[in-house]
């Protein structure tokens, strides 16, 4: 799984420093939010063909580890 998180770069230059995928300027969060809009992975690798199976899982790995990861400093109850 580790290797899937090589496939995300970071660089200043390029969308002000958002984790890319493989250097592209192609964004996790651009792949989140085709998939929350409901795309599957075969339309996101038909409509961006330089993108691989695995940089699609890479994302999702990635976003699993950022909310797992982070600080939970309150927590509000909803009614």
């Amino acid at each position: 799984m580790e290797d899937l998180l090589k496939r995300i770069t970071f660089n200043q230059k390029v969308l002000c420093g958002k984790p890319l995928i493989r250097g592209l300027r192609i964004s996790v969060e651009m792949i989140l939010e085709l998939l929350a809009k409901g795309a599957d992975e075969h339309e996101i690798l038909e409509d961006y063909p330089e993108l691989e199976p695995e940089d699609i899982r890479a994302a999702l790995l990635y976003a699993h580890h950022m909310v797992a990861h982070e600080t939970i400093l309150d927590r509000v109850a909803t009614r």
